[in-house]
């Protein structure tokens, strides 16, 4: 009798309770400031929910293409500074003009803009008609291929950017896009741009700078179907390959190492994305190790060299250890030079190429070589911009790291100069104070991954905090810097050592 009792009042505490929550939910829904929050708030818990229940691992997550979309609003809004090196910092501008497109605009995004009507009624036209007739299909079964595939494309895009778009023209509309990019890239690699489509030097120019804007993307998918129709497919994916090699910043010998894949089952998303990879193509192993660099010593140099190192080791091991720093002490690439750590170009122009070496009390930064010039800004900011979608798990902000990186090698011109003396920056933009502002302004409020570069920051730093190493290093570079220095300090060794031998034979012999 007493279950039953305490069930009725159970029941009747439920009841009660969902009569509460009824109540309050109409409260909430009924106030005009709180609804939209409270909406939002119950769509999320049932978002929540679902990829709670979805049991997708990590690497599952990762194979996910980021989306076309446009530039994170952090990124549009950021200011863009111009230092004085005797005053503060001014604002200048902001970084808008980076994200847009100046001669051409591909895909939805842009797609209309007043300013960018000369070349979609111009030239766009002539590219598409030559594309069409070096094809194996009519104009309507060209935009089938595109027309057909248009629920997989859609899903390329955030919803957003598309919405303004029936199913029918947006096909046109990367139909139309995308033959004529392909037909620029190949006419780029032939050579005949201004000859056949009157296309000036300062607009192709321009145009290679608008085909790797983050909000200037057609899926890679739309080019693919596209280059399968054409009479020398072949020939054709050279060309993409040729792009998007000579796009990547680094000196022409560099470029030609390059291997560019796009026939690989997992797709690029876009342009950009294919000129990311190239960025980041796994170096080869090189020897850049202790023992490999001793191999260019003579024997017995090497011998005395090890014993040296392995005295130095065994001594160190028994004083106290110093705590490690979570913040890198070294302040630029003057710093470096000052502490005895060479700059050197690496074997490769992969920005995952960067290596330190250490011997004796010299250690050798490698770093990729880089050519800087007007596209610089542009093409490494849109990078950055991809790398920071919301839903791009492919990445680790490898070049983000690495232009923060770069950044704190950088304060001032003579930091430039540095590099460029050690053949690592190659200057096409103008005097060492712009490519320092450059880089300055590129990796102001940057959020970079520390494990990327993290054990070569730590080597470097352990290096620049021995203070033996230092204090040799400054002895040899004001003592030893020139050849003749040190020839003059070998002859006088040598010197020294004879007249010693001779004194001994003097004194002991027979």
């Amino acid at each position: 009798m007493s279950g039953s009792h305490e069930h009725a009042i159970s029941m009747e505490d439920q009841n009660e309770k969902k009569a509460s929550d009824q109540t309050i939910n109409d409260i909430l829904e009924a106030n005009e400031r709180i609804a939209p929050d409270y909406e939002r708030l119950k769509k999320s818990m049932a978002e929540v929910k679902n990829s709670m229940k979805d049991v997708k691992s990590a690497h599952d997550r990762a194979k996910k293409k980021p989306k076309i979309q446009r530039v994170p609003v952090v990124l549009k809004e950021r200011k863009k500074f111009e230092k004085h090196y005797e005053s503060p910092w001014i604002e200048r501008k902001k970084f808008e003009k980076y994200y847009e497109p100046r001669w051409i605009s591909i895909g939805p995004i842009h797609h209309g803009t007043s300013r960018l009507m000369l070349a979609e009624e111009k030239y766009k036209p002539k590219l598409v008609a030559k594309f069409i007739i070096n094809c194996d299909l009519a104009i309507e079964a060209l935009y089938n291929k595109i027309k057909s595939r248009i629920k997989d494309l859609k899903e390329c895009f955030e919803e957003d950017v598309i919405k303004e778009y029936d199913d029918d023209f947006l096909s046109w509309m990367l139909f139309f896009d995308g033959c004529s990019t392909l037909q620029f890239i190949s006419s780029y690699a032939q050579g005949e741009l201004l000859e056949v489509f009157s296309i000036k030097t300062d607009q192709v120019a321009y145009a290679q700078q608008d085909l790797f804007l983050l909000e200037n993307q057609i899926p890679f998918l739309v080019l693919k179907l596209l280059m399968e129709c054409h009479k020398d497919a072949e020939e054709l994916k050279n060309s993409v390959k040729m792009f998007i090699r000579y796009n990547v910043m680094t000196p022409k010998k560099y470029k030609k190492k390059l291997e560019i894949d796009i026939d690989t089952d997992s797709e690029p998303t876009h342009l950009l994305e294919l000129l990311w990879l190239a960025m980041l193509e796994q170096p080869k192993k090189h020897h850049t190790n202790c023992a490999g660099k001793m191999l260019s010593f003579p024997l017995n140099k090497a011998i005395a060299l090890f014993r040296f190192n392995r005295f130095k080791d065994f001594c160190r091991s028994k004083l106290p250890k110093e705590k490690e720093q979570g913040q890198q002490s070294f302040r630029s690439a003057q710093d470096l030079k000052t502490a005895g750590i060479d700059l050197k170009p690496s074997k490769s122009c992969s920005l995952k190429d960067v290596s330190f070496t250490s011997l004796c009390f010299a250690g050798k930064l490698r770093l990729p070589p880089m050519t800087v010039d007007d596209s610089t800004g542009s093409r490494f900011l849109n990078l950055i911009a991809y790398e920071m979608c919301p839903d791009n798990f492919r990445t680790n902000y490898e070049v983000t790291s690495y232009i923060s990186f770069l950044d704190s090698l950088i304060d001032y011109p003579d930091d430039v100069k540095e590099l460029r003396s050690a053949h690592i920056l190659h200057n096409l933009l103008g005097c060492d104070k712009e490519v320092a502002q450059l880089f300055n302004e590129i990796g102001t409020d940057l959020v970079p991954n520390k494990a990327v570069y993290n054990e070569v920051i730590l080597q470097v730093q352990s290096h620049y905090k021995s203070k033996w190493r230092t204090s040799m290093a400054e002895v040899f570079h004001e003592h030893f810097s020139s050849p003749w220095t040190m020839v003059a300090f070998l002859a006088a060794a040598v010197a020294l050592g004879m007249s010693g031998i001779q004194t001994w034979y003097t004194v002991y012999s027979p």
